[in-house]
């Protein structure tokens, strides 16, 4: 069994002991704790605290217990149901509530769940409100309201179309010329909630043709849910008997979008985002943001428009803040999470597919040409294992000392250590959630990717 406790959100395997998974008593207490801080430090009036979910198998008992706590802390929920993650962050601003928890462990397998925390604004708790929560829990320092003031309880299931209207009306999203189009769309939601939401998108959207794969959201997933390749063949093998000019795959709270071209090739989801950001840029150019482990392709659309392109830490509030910081137009984070502030800040393939829809239409080509319009990089993923005993901030300093004084080589160290080439780039970061040191790589081909990362690590062993 195991329970992570971070400051972007509770997640656990379900049952087993108190404290060793995320069963009742556990869901209980960081409940309560966040419900304690939204009451200190709310500046917002109402009482409302949303909740929504993913198809999980748990997921009907998770939402019962959070539920419930959270009328016992005396807050009023609005449950919407089954709801993307996306879906959610839009319905905490649409009600004016004061926070909202998305009960989801997004691409984690079928048997983990967790709690995904929200301030007013719809958006993730910054670092410093995660490790207040982290702390209330631990200090179990919350009151439960008296029967006079607890909360009540009301379900509103329209949030799903409320959203797709949302994305029918941003302004660069051409429903006529997908209409025009006529493509036929295949998907695969993993047996999850964007089975209910992705058709009523795509048939909104004009989209005639529309295949299924795996949409009945049981939450018993037909295959890992993470949108990799390797998890990726039935809907890849649907695709290459023709007949479909795409097909997108979403993780189970769909905030990640993959694609797959018409033959049935991967896209590759580090280019989700610079192809909606291409297709942004082209007509309202401005400033764009990933993080420090994705495609540097992105850079170099952005530049293509005379814009500027920022790298943030990895994790989507701070590439969230760095967007608002720098004024950007669009970003996200290179495993397909589009972040367009037109909508709202918060990934989501609803606004994905309908940006890359409306690029396809005005483009009027296929994928795999479209795919072959941007520069072509790969990313190669790799990781140290640590030993109990082993500094790595002493680790990740030594190997920036390295680099520091070379003119040609750019270092950034506000994730780990990211180390800049002309044409590629490493870069080393302490996981949150396990013993080891993430290590990617990028070039413009995988063997010369790998290869960089494993002179790296290399490095890193001669120090161990």
């Amino acid at each position: 069994m195991s329970l992570i406790k971070s400051i972007s959100g509770i997640r656990g395997t379900i049952g087993g002991k108190a404290g060793e998974g995320l069963n009742p008593l556990d869901i209980v207490k960081f409940t309560s704790a966040y419900a304690t801080l939204i009451r200190r430090t709310t500046t917002v009036e109402t009482n409302k605290i949303v909740v929504g979910r993913d198809a999980r198998i748990s997921g009907e008992m998770v939402k019962n217990v959070v539920c419930g706590t959270l009328m016992g802390m005396g807050f009023d929920v609005v449950n919407i149901g089954l709801a993307s993650t996306p879906t959610t962050e839009l319905a905490v601003t649409m009600e004016g509530a004061c926070g909202g928890i998305i009960i989801t462990a997004s691409h984690n397998p079928r048997h983990w769940n967790a709690l995904k925390l929200l301030n007013y604004r719809g958006e993730f708790l910054n670092a410093a409100e995660g490790n207040e929560v982290l702390n209330i829990a631990q200090r179990e320092d919350f009151d439960f309201a008296d029967v006079d003031h607890l909360g009540h309880y009301r379900e509103d299931n329209t949030y799903n179309q409320r959203h797709i209207d949302l994305v029918l009306n941003l302004p660069l999203v051409d429903v006529p010329a997908i209409k025009e189009a006529q493509f036929r769309v295949a998907f695969d939601s993993v047996n999850s909630v964007g089975g209910i939401i992705l058709p009523m998108l795509l048939k909104q959207l004009g989209v005639e043709t529309i295949t299924p794969l795996y949409d009945e959201p049981t939450g018993d997933f037909q295959h890992n849910p993470e949108p990799l390749e390797k998890n990726l063949s039935d809907i890849m093998n649907l695709m290459r008997k023709g007949g479909h000019d795409v097909a997108f795959v979403v993780d189970p709270d769909v905030d990640r979008l993959a694609m797959i071209c018409e033959d049935g090739t991967m896209y590759g989801e580090e280019y989700t985002l610079v192809t909606a950001a291409d297709y942004v840029l082209s007509i309202t150019p401005g400033n764009t943001v990933s993080n420090l482990s994705s495609t540097r392709a992105l850079r170099d659309v952005t530049e293509k428009y005379g814009k500027q392109y920022n790298a943030a830490a990895v994790g989507e509030v701070n590439v969230v803040t760095k967007m608002k910081e720098t004024n950007a137009i669009i970003g996200g984070e290179g495993n397909g999470g589009v972040i367009y502030p037109q909508a709202h800040y918060g990934r989501d393939a609803l606004v994905g597919i309908a940006l890359v829809l409306s690029h396809l239409a005005h483009k009027g080509c296929t994928m795999s040409q479209l795919r072959k319009t941007y520069p072509e990089y790969q990313i190669a993923k790799n990781r140290i294992d640590l030993d109990p005993e082993t500094n790595v901030d002493a680790i990740l300093q030594k190997v920036k000392d390295m680099f520091q004084s070379d003119p040609n080589v750019a270092v950034n160290d506000i994730d780990g250590v990211k180390i800049d080439f002309a044409d590629k780039w490493v870069h080393l970061r302490k996981s949150n959630t396990e013993p080891i040191i993430r290590v990617y790589s990028e070039a413009e081909t995988i063997q010369e990717a790998d290869e960089l990362g494993k002179k790296i690590m290399d490095v890193v062993y001669s120090m161990k």
